[in-house]
């Protein structure tokens, strides 16, 4: 897949010294990044370790605690794990929330690039989850947003409808050139979707991959499953014990050389890990035992 020439449509996106902090609790901290115009980044690490905070802030549904979070040019739009419709309005009227009357035929194309453009005047109730979803993109992208945040878009979906979706999401960022931030749990497609992968923990960025396989992707390769594995093995190389009981060492950047030393380190102590060739300039680890597959995390 060719990326088209509306890549230029995203904005850039800047993290200086990013944290957040609620109460004694440190959520995010010092995050720095920079992520390019209509560059597609995913999010993947453990529950809690402050990769929806991020968001939030983003969209300023949260202000920061210190440091910075700029988008350069706007707008910025959220789709959440729930599509969040108002069920006694039809699709289209849903999609037209905060637009006026002339800006219907817009909504119409929009509603057409998802695939409902034959639902437009059914109510959520008689949706699939998935159609529902697709509703709550399209919601999104009529105000043309030159930034979108997806969190956890498809995690509610069954697994037939999720592979469709991850395909339409694929093809409307190539199509409309927005910057896309990514959080998921499942690991495979993070590898699947992003142009960059970045890893959480403990409110730090201890991983940044970045993914060099041509468009569109297909599961299974010996190449995605070779990532995924990295990228698993990153993120539970060194959860338990005492040399893994405090906060990553690795910089806020991204580097992990740090953390996959302690990887290796325990994991080789256990039998589970073994060291493969550098990939993308870090120490791999590949897992054994662990299958490609994320959803557990």
């Amino acid at each position: 897949m060719q990326r088209s020439a509306t890549m230029g449509n995203g904005a850039r996106v800047s993290l200086d010294r990013l944290e957040k902090r609620f109460g004694e609790r440190a959520v995010l901290r010092g995050l720095d990044l920079d992520i390019e115009p209509g560059e597609l980044v995913t999010i993947v690490g453990q529950s809690g370790s402050g990769k929806s905070t991020l968001l939030r802030i983003l969209c300023g549904l949260e202000a920061p605690s210190s440091g910075s979070a700029r988008v350069d040019g706007g707008p910025v739009r959220v789709v959440f794990q729930e599509p969040r419709l108002l069920p006694w309005r039809s699709v289209l009227q849903n999609v037209l929330i905060g637009l006026t009357a002339a800006q219907e035929a817009r909504a119409r194309q929009v509603l057409d690039q998802v695939g409902l453009g034959d639902r437009l005047h059914e109510y959520p109730g008689v949706l699939s989850g998935g159609q529902r979803q697709r509703v709550a993109l399209a919601r999104a992208l009529v105000h043309e947003p030159r930034v979108m945040l997806f969190d956890e878009p498809f995690g509610a979906l069954d697994a037939l409808t999720r592979v469709s979706a991850q395909g339409l999401f694929e093809s409307l960022w190539s199509q409309h050139g927005f910057t896309a931030l990514l959080v998921t749990h499942d690991v495979e497609e993070a590898v699947l979707l992003g142009d960059r992968v970045l890893v959480f923990e403990d409110g730090r960025i201890i991983d940044s991959l970045r993914v060099d396989l041509p468009r569109p992707r297909r599961r299974g390769t010996p190449e995605l499953g070779r990532l995924t594995s990295a990228l698993l093995a990153t993120i539970f190389g060194g959860s338990d014990g005492p040399e893994s009981s405090g906060p990553s060492s690795g910089p806020s950047s991204g580097s992990s050389s740090g953390r996959a030393t302690k990887a290796t380190r325990k994991g080789t102590a256990h039998g589970l890990l073994t060291p493969l060739a550098r990939l993308a300039d870090r120490p791999v680890l590949l897992p054994r035992t662990m299958t490609p597959h994320g959803d557990e995390t």
